[in-house]
């Protein structure tokens, strides 16, 4: 048995310390907004994810010396906008090798860095990992087969994790390539977005079959630019992230997206969605990468000018369309 804090305690939070509850270990919750913990201690139960009881025994509490204190594991679950300013508040309740397991996608828009590049320059003394693969929380929450890949920087580590989530519902692999999974689960959400958009225009399978695969070709490219592996971009954190992102209504990021096809601003349609849309976040950031790296990202481009330029989507989607021909993959040649 581990004893965990979990930092956060959203859809996502709440999801993960069930799970983290019911393979024996001792888990401690903690959220910034008391009402918050008053009403999980009271009820047990968190709206979003209706069909979850917590248990008794299960600690909520708004002190962060208490939910940090004696863990052998955090796990950092507050939306990627928060992320450093949680992680600030840590840094004198954080002990000296301490694991955390970051659990939010995304980049942080005015550095450009990683979450756990993020969290390692507010907690230095902390060993930072992530988690991350296709995983609704509402599915999890649930107990149906998902799976994830736990990366951290020691193969020790990694697998330290994986002993705490794993379990005959929810199976961790492990890899050594942080930077990848990354980006893998920060850019997956702006092609979602577009992914929406397209439904919200009344596409079909076609567009968003094209959008997914397209999609993960401008995802690997920018990530093995940055220093990814290109078989993270083929895996769970990449590809697979990506497909159930835009496949899925619980998709935050294809729900937006869907309003903003139908004409909705993205201020409008976030109000709407009623969670943090953290493609919204990511797609500055995703541009301003791929122009710093000098890769080519059509989609990212066209979903920042709908976003922040006021784009009609219709216009977007046909300037997808009609740029120059090209081959769909380079360096094959055809042995003519």
């Amino acid at each position: 048995m581990a004893h965990i804090g979990v930092i956060g305690a959203g859809s996502w939070g709440i999801a993960l310390a069930s799970l983290l509850y019911h393979q024996g270990n001792s888990v401690a919750v903690w959220s910034a907004i008391e009402t918050e913990i008053e009403m999980l201690s009271r009820t047990r139960r968190l709206g979003t994810l209706p069909g979850l009881k917590l248990p008794e025994d299960m600690t909520f509490t708004a002190d962060l010396e208490k939910a940090m204190k004696g863990k052998e594991l955090l796990v950092l679950a507050v939306p990627s906008i928060y992320v450093r300013q949680t992680a600030k508040r840590m840094c004198s309740f954080c002990k000296e090798g301490q694991i955390l397991v970051n659990v939010a996608k995304g980049i942080e828009d005015k550095s450009l860095m990683t979450l756990s590049s993020v969290i390692e320059e507010e907690l230095p003394m902390a060993e930072v990992t992530v988690l991350s693969g296709p995983s609704h929380a509402e599915e999890v929450s649930r107990g149906l087969p998902t799976t994830c890949v736990a990366g951290a920087k020691r193969r020790e580590t990694a697998e330290f994790v994986q002993e705490c989530f794993m379990s005959p519902v929810f199976r961790v692999y492990t890899s050594p390539d942080v930077l990848g999974i990354e980006i893998g689960g920060a850019l997956k959400n702006v092609i979602a977005l577009a992914a929406g958009i397209a439904d919200g225009l009344g596409y079909g399978d076609n567009t968003k079959a094209a959008l997914i695969t397209r999609g993960i070709y401008e995802i690997t490219r920018l990530g093995m630019a940055m220093g990814g592996r290109q078989e993270t971009f083929g895996g769970l954190s990449g590809i697979g992230d990506l497909i159930v992102t835009c496949a899925s209504m619980h998709s935050r990021n294809r729900r937006a997206g869907i309003l903003i096809g139908k004409g909705y601003s993205a201020k409008k349609a976030m109000d709407e969605v009623r969670m943090v849309v953290e493609g919204v976040y990511s797609a500055k950031a995703g541009l301003a990468l791929a122009e710093k790296y000098q890769v080519s990202a059509p989609i990212i481009r066209e979903v920042n000018q709908i976003l922040f330029e006021g784009k009609p989507a219709l216009a977007a989607v046909n300037d997808l369309m009609l740029r120059d021909k090209t081959e769909e993959s380079f360096g094959m040649g055809w042995g003519d």
